[in-house]
């Protein structure tokens, strides 16, 4: 089948645009700072931004030796019902690219619709600063937000690590680290489309290698930037589902897309987490690709999606079980 006839109708003009307008990493582009360049010169979308309570710009402390994390804090609009979500957030970008401003819509469609405090991580990204620069910055940022939860106005018991693309990747590899460093109780994991696997050999490398938007060259670049020529693309904090135990991980939610080259090394995590006893919710979208939760005023799937990342994190403190359940679209 073309690749175009796999997504929906309406992803394939998303697809399209998207791909347009994207750097080609690893092709005519290499430099880091020329993709940010593009990214940063590329016209900004007309909409007015989601309404949220507050929205404060601050740094919280780093990993010893380094500087702070800058870091932006979303609060939804007082509520007196149910205690508040505490999300960690990191944003996608191939560990390279993107940051607070690009996931900004993303992190307060989170706060609103979760009803959560959401504190959006500004890691350092590569080539500058390779592995682990980032998950070092991204677990400190954690390890601030759960010492001043109460004072955010979070739930005990709450504390949710999300992400996208990398920063799905980062979400998972924190809660491993908490898990083996006896750092903060992770209530929950939400996973979009998460980079789990340096190897990139999986068969949905290959069959959507490209006309996807997020392409295998893409990616190849991604963690060449990421890892640098000595990197150890094996350890478990780059590429979790090497991770030889996930035994004692907190709950998680994945997103998957099946026109994704990320595919198959979410969902081999998912049935992972499972055999290790995690309880698990795979939310699958076969005809969807990479990036699509960000259009739910566009995409059914992508607005099905949001709800279940928010209702993942709005439950978080209930520790709902959730253990070989699925969810979303699967046809």
């Amino acid at each position: 089948m073309p690749a175009a006839d796999r997504l929906t109708p309406a992803a394939r003009p998303l697809v399209e645009a998207l791909s347009a307008a994207f750097p080609d990493l690893g092709g005519t582009v290499t430099d880091a700072v020329e993709a940010r360049r593009i990214l940063a010169a590329a016209p900004a979308a007309p909409k007015a931004p989601l309404a949220v309570g507050t929205v404060v710009d601050r740094t919280v402390p780093g990993p010893a030796g380094a500087p702070e994390v800058p870091v932006r804090l979303y609060f939804p609009e007082p509520e007196t019902e149910r205690p508040r979500p505490t999300v960690v957030f990191f944003h996608g970008g191939g560990y390279t690219l993107c940051g607070l401003d690009s996931h900004d819509a993303t992190a307060r469609r989170l706060a609103v619709a979760a009803g959560a405090v959401v504190v959006s991580v500004d890691y350092r990204l590569a080539p500058e600063h390779r592995f682990p620069a980032a998950v070092d910055d991204a677990y400190a940022a954690l390890c601030w937000a759960a010492e001043h939860c109460a004072s955010l106005g979070g739930a005990p018991g709450a504390l949710v690590t999300a992400g996208d693309s990398s920063g799905g990747g980062l979400a998972t590899a924190v809660a491993l680290r908490a898990r083996d460093e006896r750092g903060p109780v992770v209530a929950r994991q939400v996973l979009v489309y998460p980079v789990l696997d340096a190897a990139q050999d999986t068969p949905s490398y290959r069959e959507n290698a490209e006309g996807f938007f997020l392409t295998a060259a893409h990616m190849r670049w991604f963690w060449q930037q990421y890892l640098g020529p000595d990197g150890d693309g094996g350890h478990p904090l780059a590429s979790p589902l090497r991770a030889a135990d996930l035994a004692g991980l907190p709950p998680a939610l994945l997103v998957t897309a099946g026109c994704d080259p990320l595919r198959d090394e979410g969902l081999a995590y998912a049935n992972r987490l499972r055999t290790a006893g995690v309880d698990v919710t795979l939310s699958h979208h076969p005809r969807m690709f990479h990036g699509f939760l960000g259009f739910p005023d566009l995409l059914p799937e992508a607005g099905e999606a949001v709800a279940e990342v928010a209702d993942a994190v709005a439950s978080a403190g209930s520790c709902r079980k959730n253990s070989g359940e699925e969810g979303g679209r699967t046809g």
